[in-house]
């Protein structure tokens, strides 16, 4: 219950901060087709298999190491994409996630 209220309260003041209309205008494009190009189809999808493996770590300490499989892949595509966006920050974390998922493979398989 705590979690939930800090997460409310730190969220809610960052929205208030922010403007709750920006926030919505943002979160709206999720529905909008001319949003859904490439390579932001390839960052949803990363950021996806990237939480599939770090909810389930964080919350029931279990590792679903074989999905690491599927970061290697987005994590490729995404670094492909931040070429395409101009973006160091997700170019670099990209990497660095490739070399984390080629650990626990590795760890997991030998």
């Amino acid at each position: 219950m705590t979690v939930a209220l800090l997460f409310i309260a730190s969220i809610a003041t960052l929205y208030s901060i922010i403007g709750w209309g920006r926030v919505a205008t943002c979160m709206n494009k999720w529905l909008d087709k001319s949003y859904w190009t490439d390579y932001n189809v390839i960052e949803f999808l990363a950021w996806l298999a990237k939480a599939l493996i770090i909810i389930p770590s964080l919350i029931f300490h279990q590792e679903i190491w074989q999905l690491h499989f599927a970061t290697l892949v987005t994590s490729s595509l995404l670094i492909w994409a931040s070429m395409r966006k101009g973006l160091p920050t997700l170019l670099a974390f990209n990497t660095m996630w490739i070399l984390l998922s080629l650990i626990v493979i590795t760890r997991n398989i030998t």
